[in-house]
């Protein structure tokens, strides 16, 4: 990939990137940083980067980036408590949005991952599976598990705004 390819990726992935992460990590700071941080560790490799394949590159960076930060502050212990503030106190008068948001949080970090990828970024499954190194079944299920935990979660939501 030339400085030109790489600069068009920047200009035309940068912020898709950002709004996966976003989705992810609800931290404005921490999802600027994992962005710059992914396009310096695809500068650093530019040169044995195939243009066409550039945003899957992008995205599978970002994803294992963005792991790395989950992994390192343990975020996993915040969506545990988020779980427990749910069960506690029943959501009353949210827009649907912010219900999405709260039920997306209570997947695991994988269900959101292929979910935010799919519905979110359009990608396909095949793409998804090189962005998070799982098979094309593997994809199918996550996601398929993780919209019927959508789904529950939406319909209580619902039962409870009632």
């Amino acid at each position: 990939m030339t400085t030109r390819e790489y600069n068009i990726c920047v200009d035309n992935y940068s912020d898709n990137i950002y709004r996966f992460v976003l989705k992810h990590i609800k931290n404005v700071d921490a999802a600027k940083d994992i962005v710059q941080d992914t396009f310096a560790k695809v500068w650093v490799k530019k040169d044995g980067i195939n243009f066409g394949k550039a945003k899957s590159y992008l995205f599978t960076t970002a994803h294992h980036t963005l792991i790395d930060l989950i992994r390192k502050e343990k975020y996993m212990d915040e969506v545990g408590k988020i779980d427990e503030v749910m069960v506690e106190k029943p959501i009353r008068n949210l827009d649907l949005q912010k219900q999405l948001e709260l039920a997306l949080d209570q997947l695991t970090e994988i269900q959101r991952t292929v979910v935010l990828l799919r519905d979110y970024e359009g990608y396909g499954y095949d793409e998804i599976g090189e962005i998070t190194d799982l098979t094309e079944s593997q994809v199918k299920v996550y996601i398929f598990r993780a919209r019927k935990k959508l789904k529950e979660i939406l319909i209580s939501v619902e039962a409870v705004l009632e």
